[in-house]
């Protein structure tokens, strides 16, 4: 099974249209595709025609962004939500809703160091307005010339303690695992590698509660794994009697480590997520 159920369309921060993204998802031999754009669910139709098309299977998803109580930033993602479920469609509004004003005081963070109008150039990096964020600045930084590349933008300018970076508080970790799962999805910590702010005992808080919750799976494999944070998380699976999920989390070409289609396989000790999804 070739499955990537973790990639972004334009609708949120990637670069390809849905159908785009489905069309080169199956160019490379995808069986199983996940569209799990940030906060946002108005790309599944159009990918799942495409999908059904193109005769892959295509599974719509979500990547919900959750604060935790120190501040912390993570991702969780469902995987198989009715994308029409009220709960889910109205939290995910609530969380979109401050994205407009968090821009505009990462524009004028942006502004008291000399680096002027950003948020002009982001929009016009923002395909949906709704959900203009930190892809869309880096992209017109490096657009402009004051970085080589989207990396190092972060890098210097728009991760955590650095200039352009604005604290947010986005939904609760309750919040999403509830509208997942109420939405008849499976809940997944995404990329939990990336999580550098959390100490081993705090990643082990974040799992205990996350199960707690009714959450269900972890990504194993994703874009940002090395292949010791895919044996690191193999054994919290395994530990903890979690589903093993994958995905690229491809974004644009040039810009994202892996392609849509190009994960590592899973460990074949481990229980997919896809046994979970119909």
């Amino acid at each position: 099974m070739n499955a990537d159920l973790h990639c972004h369309s334009s609708l949120s921060d990637g670069c390809l249209a849905p159908a785009a993204l489905v069309r080169r998802a199956h160019g490379s031999g995808v069986d199983m595709l996940a569209l799990t754009d940030h906060d946002e669910l108005g790309g599944v139709a159009a990918a799942a025609r495409e999908a059904a098309a193109l005769g892959v299977k295509f599974v719509p998803g979500v990547e919900i962004s959750v604060s935790l109580i120190d501040d912390t930033t993570i991702h969780i993602v469902g995987l198989g939500v009715d994308p029409a479920h009220p709960a889910l469609a109205q939290g995910l509004a609530r969380v979109r809703g401050g994205r407009e004003a968090r821009a505009a005081r990462m524009a004028a963070a942006l502004e008291k160091i000399g680096i002027g109008g950003t948020l002009e150039g982001a929009r016009r990096f923002a395909r949906n307005p709704a959900m203009i964020g930190r892809a869309h600045f880096a992209r017109h930084l490096v657009a402009s010339g004051v970085m080589p590349d989207v990396s190092t933008v972060f890098e210097h300018y728009l991760a955590r303690g650095k200039p352009g970076f604005v604290s947010h508080e986005w939904a609760s970790l309750a919040d999403a695992v509830g509208w997942i799962r109420g939405a008849g999805g499976v809940a997944v910590v995404a990329h939990p590698s990336r999580y550098h702010r959390l100490s081993n005992a705090g990643l082990d808080r974040l799992f205990d509660d996350f199960a707690a919750l009714g959450g269900e799976a972890v990504e194993v494999v994703a874009g940002a794994h090395t292949l010791e944070d895919m044996r690191r998380f193999a054994t919290v699976a395994r530990r903890r009697g979690l589903l093993a999920s994958c995905g690229s989390d491809f974004h644009c070409e040039g810009e994202s480590p892996v392609d849509v289609g190009r994960c590592h396989p899973l460990p074949p000790d481990l229980v997919p997520v896809w046994t979970r999804l119909g």
